[in-house]
């Protein structure tokens, strides 16, 4: 018998819905036949055995994220490697426990990292053990003999009235138990054996299958009922933790954990809405990612990545972030074959080389930190991204391929990408290219402005900036655009400039402005209303100036003879 409506295993389901639609409908609770001999067919046997030091669960009596993290590593590092109950079976006269008993002291953390739960049921000993055989995997832990537990202090037994079908329909584990047509699957008296630890949690899981509710609340208790779940493979709680735990304030240290789970649960599925809104919530938290630079060095790689993989970092530039990952890289790895892998399998895989500057790009190539085959890999992904069309670079955003790690989308980098042509004869020049979308523009109103991306000229560093500002005459706002040059030295340095930016209808480059202007660090000169309209026309729907959407400026420098 199958529960109308029950979750049958998969965890592939939207966690704002953690119940079917059939489940949503029904809204069941047997909460009133839970334990109930009227309506239970089975008896559950939990044998509560001691664990490490007669510990008590993760999240009993921690008051926080970081204090119950810091029990479960405890635990973990006490164990060398986790073991499990083997399948075993006892008769009804003897009543006694067969098991391995380990050459170690070492026995079972709370921890589900390659842990499955393993029944025992009451019946001959011969015909379990050649059951478990035969199931292998399907019925819990490799069957290899290291699979073990120190079984030999049981604390005590507790003893629970089920229902096979509602258990079964619940938990893949259970499922495997009652409904595989084998002898064992007809015992009345099913044993579990469980740690100390464990016996809270996996209580509020059995009540769970019944009610669809459980009386854990702190993030601490949930966590234990997830691992619970995950070990006894009830995929609909686990979800529904994930949930209840997704609807509690994160912090840092919870999004950490929630990260972390994919490693330590075999059911990673079920828990990914949680571990998304963890991504999400450090990558919102460290969106101005140098405003907090000293806590991202500190974070683990999890977490990095998380950061790293966000559209709307608010750095200066790609090449900003990139030198940060060489630092982070440094700090965690200071053994270069190790730098190399993590950085070439990982976290080179969340920098945009696309959007980083051509100057940059050489450094890449000779960095002793990456492979040189992947350098030389992304370096020409990169320029043959750069010489594509508009058209072409937002055709490559979108690919479904490419958007995995997002190599081709422009996050939102405080100084705006610039696409430079150099010439060298008959003079020095450049072509520098800046676009702007509308909503940016619409942003600079009333008084705002937006910086371009270093570009170079006869070794001088340039930039252009987008002003909201007003005209000559102090009477209305206006767009317009300035040149400016950074603040290196206090050599003069005489230019040539003109602005041009695409117009309707033939949509092609048409000159606004030009001049010549001797500059020294830090000076900038422009024009203040560059189209000599108000900002409000310049912005209106039907503008001549957005195509597309999209501000398309230019600016030619020649270096004055």
């Amino acid at each position: 018998m199958i529960l109308p409506g029950a979750d049958l295993f998969d965890p592939r389901i939207d966690m704002d819905s953690y119940l079917s639609p059939v489940e949503s409908r029904l809204d069941y609770d047997f909460s009133f036949a839970f334990n109930d001999s009227n309506f239970s067919d089975r008896v559950l046997k939990i044998e509560i055995v001691a664990g490490l030091h007669d510990v008590k669960s993760a999240g009993d009596g921690c008051s926080s994220i970081t204090e119950w993290a810091r029990n479960r590593k405890r635990r973990r590092e006490d164990v060398k490697k986790d073991k499990a109950v083997e399948i075993v079976g006892q008769s009804e006269d003897e009543q006694a426990l067969t098991c391995n008993i380990p050459d170690t002291e070492d026995t079972v953390a709370y921890e589900n990292q390659d842990v499955e739960a393993v029944a025992m049921v009451e019946g001959s000993p011969t015909d379990a053990q050649l059951d478990f055989h035969q199931r292998g995997d399907a019925a819990g832990p490799s069957s290899d003999s290291s699979w073990s537990i120190d079984c030999s202090t049981v604390l005590r037994v507790k003893s629970v009235h089920i229902s096979s079908a509602i258990l079964a329909a619940k938990s893949l584990f259970f499922h495997e138990l009652f409904l595989n047509g084998i002898k064992e699957s007809v015992q009345r008296d099913v044993t579990i054996q469980i740690h100390a630890s464990e016996e809270e949690a996996l209580m509020d899981l059995l009540n769970f299958m019944y009610s669809n509710n459980l009386s854990a609340s702190r993030a601490t208790a949930l966590l234990d009922v997830l691992l619970a779940a995950d070990k006894f493979k009830v995929a609909s709680c686990m979800r529904y933790c994930s949930k209840l735990l997704r609807n509690i304030p994160m912090t840092c240290e919870s999004a950490l954990l929630y990260l972390d789970l994919p490693s330590s649960i075999l059911m990673a599925e079920a828990a990914q809405p949680l571990t998304d809104a963890a991504k999400k919530f450090l990558s919102v938290r460290y969106r101005d990612i140098y405003k907090f630079q000293e806590e991202v060095l500190r974070l683990p790689l999890a977490g990095v990545e998380a950061v790293l993989s966000s559209d709307y970092l608010q750095a200066a530039s790609e090449d900003t972030i990139y030198d940060l990952v060489l630092k982070w890289a440094h700090t965690h790895y200071p053994k270069l074959e190790e730098r190399k892998e993590v950085l070439a399998k990982q976290l080179a895989q969340l920098i945009r080389f696309p959007y980083m500057t051509c100057r940059k790009l050489k450094k890449v190539l000779n960095c002793s930190d990456l492979h040189p085959e992947f350098a030389s890999k992304v370096v020409l992904e990169a320029l043959f991204f750069k010489a594509e069309t508009p058209h072409r670079q937002h055709a490559l955003a979108v690919d479904v391929p490419n958007a995995v790690n997002r190599r081709f989308v422009e996050r939102a980098y405080k100084y705006r990408p610039v696409k430079v042509v150099d010439f060298e004869l008959p003079h020095q020049q450049c072509l520098v290219y800046l676009d702007l979308k509308r909503e940016e523009c619409a942003q600079l109103f009333p008084t705002g402005r937006v910086y371009s991306q270093a570009f170079h000229l006869g070794g001088q560093g340039f930039f252009l900036s987008a002003h909201c500002n007003m005209d000559q005459q102090g009477t209305y706002r206006c767009f317009g655009l300035f040149l400016g040059m950074q603040e290196k030295g206090s050599a003069s340095f005489a230019v040539d400039y003109e602005f041009a930016a695409r117009s309707k209808p033939t949509e092609g480059y048409v000159n606004k402005y030009k001049g010549n202007y001797t500059f020294t660090g830090g000076k900038a000169v422009g024009y203040r209303n560059l189209f000599s309209v108000h900002w409000e026309a310049f912005m209106e729907d039907d503008s001549n100036y957005f195509i597309n959407g999209i501000l398309h400026l230019r600016a030619e420098l020649t270096i004055r003879q």
